[in-house]
C-alpha cells in the first residue's frame, strides 16, 4: 500500500469512528478527496484504490483532469464559482457545493437547462458570520432555499459551510449544529428531503461528523501539504 492510499484509509477510519460517535454508520458520512492542485496521477492512484469522489476548485483544472481520468469519477466543484466558468462546471461536475448567491443559482439553472444537465447544488451558508466567508446568512437561507427548490434544472439537495480555521472546537461544533438544525427546519417548511450537509475539512472533519455532516471535504491529510 502506498503512502497516499494509507493516508486515505487513515482518514476514512477516523471518519468512521467519528460517525459512530454520532450514532451513524461509516457510509452515512461520505469522504470527498479534495484533489485541487494535485496531479492527475495521484487521483488515478486513489481511483485504483476504489475512490470515486474527488473535489476541485478551478474550472480549467477540473476540465483537464476530467479529460484525463475515468468517466465514472464523481466530480464535486467546491471553489468560488465565477459566472464565466459556470458552463464548464455544469458540463463536468455532478455536485456544485459553492452556490453562494441567488444570481449564481439562477445562472446555473439556466445554463444547466441549455446543456441538458441537472447538477446537484448545495447552497453555501455563512453560519459563522465572518465577513471573509462567502455564503448566505442563516436568516436568509429560507428564501434562498425556496428559490433553489423552485428551479427545474438543478437538484437542490442541501447546504455547505466552512467553520473558522482558528476557532475553538466547541465553537466549530456549534456552527455545524446550527446548520444541521436549520436544515431540519427547512425540510419541514419546504416539504422535501435535503440529505446533504457538506461540513468539515482536514482540521475539523471529525467534529463535523459528530454534528450532522454527511459529506466531509479532506485534502491535505490525504494528499499532503500544498
Amino acid at each position: 500500500m502506498s503512502e497516499l492510499t494509507l493516508h486515505y484509509d487513515e482518514v476514512a477510519a477516523r471518519l468512521a469512528r467519528a460517525a459512530a460517535e454520532d450514532g451513524r454508520s461509516a457510509d452515512e458520512v461520505r469522504l470527498l478527496a479534495v484533489s485541487k492542485t494535485f496531479p492527475a496521477e495521484m487521483i488515478r492512484e486513489l481511483y485504483e484504490h476504489g475512490v470515486r469522489l474527488f473535489g476541485e476548485s478551478r474550472a480549467p483544472e477540473l476540465a483537464e483532469k476530467a479529460a484525463a481520468l475515468p468517466a465514472d469519477i464523481e466530480w464535486h466543484f467546491i471553489g468560488r464559482l465565477q459566472a464565466n466558468k459556470v458552463r464548464k462546471v455544469v458540463q463536468l461536475a455532478g455536485v456544485i457545493h459553492s452556490v453562494d448567491t441567488p444570481e449564481l443559482l439562477a445562472r446555473i439553472d439556466r445554463i444547466a437547462g441549455e446543456e441538458g444537465r441537472r447538477p446537484v447544488v448545495l447552497l453555501e451558508a455563512n453560519v459563522s458570520g465572518e465577513e471573509s466567508k462567502a455564503g448566505v446568512p442563516v436568516g436568509e437561507l429560507e428564501a434562498f432555499a425556496r428559490q433553489a427548490a423552485s428551479l427545474p434544472n438543478v437538484d437542490f439537495q442541501g447546504f455547505m459551510t466552512m467553520a473558522p480555521f482558528d476557532a475553538e472546537p466547541f465553537r466549530i461544533a456549534a456552527i455545524f449544529e446550527l446548520l444541521k438544525l436549520t436544515r431540519d427546519e427547512l425540510e419541514g417548511k419546504l416539504n422535501r428531503q435535503l440529505p446533504i450537509l457538506s461540513m468539515g475539512m482536514s482540521g475539523d472533519f471529525e467534529i463535523a461528523a459528530r454534528h450532522g455532516s454527511t459529506l466531509v471535504r479532506v485534502g491535505s491529510l490525504i494528499f499532503g501539504a500544498r
